[in-house]
């Protein structure tokens, strides 16, 4: 990226690093959930409900710091947001009672909510169009690096300080906050429109949205499928692993390593090859290879097999959200662009945040506390969805933003 200068590549860094330390606080509950359950003299399901509320609350967060984004600017907005997750995540290893507990990762859902939107925004705004791709996926890998980060701390320090203390050390990535201060430009797509945007408010942005209410509803559309397509395969895996397939924890820490790494490839290269081929075309294709890998993935028992299906299926969810970040930004209105693809992002969170009671609900229903079919007919649906959604939708690939808005 030779025509990316010094600040711009703060930028990315900055984002790349909000989005891992964002999903690895959030994936610090999915390796918990078992123990946290117990500790609260609770079963599995009861206990999902923690990573719904969490989705749940994050349009509220869009919401919110959508609109500071858009009034007081991008990098202000993103430090507020980092911060106020970490806290939240250092407090939930605290948290007394079961309630507390869900009342916590509901407030740093709102947190969380935050963080994706104005990121995705700042970065694109910031980088040349022609890197937009390439960008897009490093950005979007933050969620399975941060997944990674939370497999490595779980097999490391599970033993030594418990679920709880996993927790608070999701406290770390306020320690961003001092790197964006220092480092991080604003967005100089908001400085343009700096005077427009610090008058921006919420009935700017509902009358932008109700302007374009048909893109709206598509966007939250195409982002609940996109939602349960990752949530599907990953919130649930790892006690999918422990407890239906009695794997050992060195053995279900290799194979969440590996579908983090395949996730991590499968964003970056897809993305970048949604520069050349198109945003559209990227995410069909990704999201039709992952059904010939479904089966594998959701009814394999021998290790290995489980690995290498693992690996499969995050090539082809991640290397479909890889593009998410480029094609939503494009998508979206240019005076809301700080609100509308994080808004639109989690209210599809919003919607699918049903996933994990859904799944382990109709595996203590139907089919003996396993996972395997809820998983299949969750994903194999989502993935044919996103194929005729995207497919059939919009391609702003060319769009104009950031740098290319201003005058030479």
């Amino acid at each position: 990226m030779t025509d990316v200068t010094r600040q711009q590549r703060h930028v990315v860094i900055a984002c790349y690093l909000g989005w891992t330390l964002d999903a690895f606080d959030y994936f610090i509950m999915a390796f918990t959930l078992d123990d946290a359950a117990r500790a609260f003299h609770t079963g599995r399901t009861t206990l999902t409900w923690a990573i719904t509320v969490t989705l749940a609350m994050r349009p509220l967060g869009a919401f919110i710091f959508g609109l500071m984004a858009d009034r007081f600017g991008r990098r202000p907005t993103l430090m507020a947001s980092v911060l106020l997750y970490s806290v939240l995540e250092f407090a939930s290893g605290f948290a007394p009672t079961l309630t507390a507990f869900l009342i916590l990762r509901a407030l740093f859902g709102l947190a969380m909510g935050g963080e994706w939107g104005v990121g995705a925004s700042l970065t694109m705004e910031s980088i040349p169009g022609r890197w937009r791709g390439t960008v897009s996926g490093l950005l979007q890998a933050g969620y399975p690096s941060g997944y990674l980060v939370a497999t490595l701390l779980n097999w490391a320090a599970i033993g030594a300080v418990g679920w709880r203390g996993l927790f608070m050390l999701g406290a770390l990535p306020a320690l961003l906050v001092l790197y964006i201060r220092n480092s991080v430009p604003e967005s100089p797509d908001w400085e343009a429109r700096s005077t427009k945007s610090r008058s921006a408010g919420v009935g700017n942005l509902f009358h932008v949205m109700w302007e374009h209410r048909g893109l709206a509803v598509y966007a939250v559309l195409v982002m609940t499928a996109f939602n349960f397509f990752s949530h599907g395969t990953q919130d649930l895996y790892k006690s999918f692993l422990t407890t239906e397939h009695k794997l050992s924890l060195g053995t279900t820490t290799a194979i969440l390593i590996c579908m983090n790494v395949a996730a991590i490839l499968g964003g970056i290269t897809c993305a970048s090859l949604s520069q050349r081929f198109g945003r559209r075309r990227a995410i069909v294709t990704a999201a039709l290879l992952s059904l010939p890998v479904l089966p594998f993935w959701a009814f394999a028992q021998d290790p290995l097999a489980i690995g290498v299906a693992a690996f499969g299926m995050q090539l082809c969810v991640q290397g479909a959200w890889g593009v998410i970040p480029a094609h939503l930004n494009e998508l979206s209105p240019a005076d809301v662009r700080g609100t509308f693809p994080g808004f639109t992002y989690t209210l599809g969170n919003l919607i699918a945040s049903v996933n994990g009671p859904l799944q382990s609900g109709l595996a203590d229903t139907y089919f003996h506390k396993n996972l395997s079919w809820p998983f299949a007919l969750v994903v194999g649906t989502v993935a044919v969805s996103i194929a005729l959604l995207v497919g059939f939708g919009r391609e702003a690939r060319d769009v104009r933003m950031g740098r290319e808005r201003l005058p030479a």
